[in-house]
């Protein structure tokens, strides 16, 4: 009797309002989860997400897309193991100035460029003749056989995303997989050491990918991806073992706009180090990239053809 826990508490109809917010969803909800298993079997609500994330955010992550789990984890522990090499040894396969294949930063193209908080290790992986094998590190022991068996299986995750492409743009489902038969698979792995100003620099500065599609895999535990929506940067919190896909300029180029390659970006931390994995999907270089006339109807064409 008398106690705290006993009293009645009422309305204060006299309290303070503050201003009203709009409802929104969760980010977490907008950034679409897309279940790669349905996608392969046609499933239409799966195909209706896929749709509405290329339009509203051109950014989704699959999860359940058959890579295993030791696949991802070995390409986790070599890229671990080779960043943290004294750097004489990842010099031994510094990238050429004439070349894009090897250890260092890319498309530096002045002295006066501020440099990205990021080192890189970059490959091109499909076709095989394409590869230039002394650009490959030996060290760790069996870090080609641990690149050879990721890069496979992404290969896979992307020729049945390219199926579902091709399906959500009205065509038949290998229609995209056709104009990729002599296209590349290029892949970047990027390590981002801590910085202690980490509001002064980028990791990696904003930019779209010129590719029809890039896969990445995310560090589970450590946020650094933000794409831009709505003229804000948004982070796309990782997924356990999902992969993060987004479209390129070529896949808004064939769909006239439909489908949107979004600026993105890669922040840095004060406490923890952390690498990422993209592999980047492209056509063969003699495949002309123009707005598909199916997507374009009676709407203005938007893009001029390219190569």
């Amino acid at each position: 009797m008398g106690s705290n826990s006993d009293e009645i508490i009422t309305e204060n109809m006299d309290a303070p309002t503050y201003a009203p917010s709009l409802p929104v969803p969760n980010v977490q909800e907008m950034i679409l989860v897309i279940d790669l298993s349905l996608l392969s079997t046609g499933d239409v609500e799966e195909l209706n997400k896929l749709d509405l994330a290329c339009k509203e955010w051109g950014f989704f992550q699959v999860v359940n897309h058959g890579v295993a789990k030791e696949v991802l984890q070995n390409m986790k522990d070599a890229a671990a193991e080779f960043f943290a090499l004294p750097l004489e040894k990842r010099k031994k396969y510094k990238v050429a100035s004439n070349d894009i294949q090897g250890y260092g930063q890319a498309y530096v193209v002045s002295e006066d460029q501020i440099l990205d908080w990021s080192d890189a290790l970059m490959l091109i992986v499909y076709p095989s003749h394409y590869r230039k094998l002394n650009f490959l590190p030996r060290t760790p022991t069996g870090f080609k056989e641990i690149i050879e068996s990721f890069s496979n299986g992404v290969k896979e995750v992307g020729e049945e995303l390219l199926r579902s492409f091709s399906r959500i743009m009205g065509m038949d489902k290998d229609a995209l997989l056709g104009l990729h038969k002599q296209g590349a698979q290029g892949m970047r792995v990027n390590y981002y050491p801590t910085c202690s100003r980490p509001d002064l620099v980028l990791g990696l500065s904003p930019h779209s990918d010129a590719s029809t599609i890039t896969i990445l895999m995310q560090e589970d535990d450590t946020e650094g991806l933000q794409i831009k929506h709505n003229d804000e940067w948004v982070p796309v919190k990782p997924v356990q073992d999902a992969l993060v896909v987004n479209v390129g300029d070529v896949i808004e180029i064939w769909s006239n706009g439909k489908y949107k390659s979004i600026e993105h970006r890669a922040v840095t931390n004060q406490k923890k180090a952390r690498i990422s994995y993209a592999s980047f999907i492209v056509t063969h270089d003699d495949v002309e990239i123009e707005p598909l006339d199916h997507q374009v109807g009676s709407q203005k064409v938007m893009y001029q053809k390219v190569r």
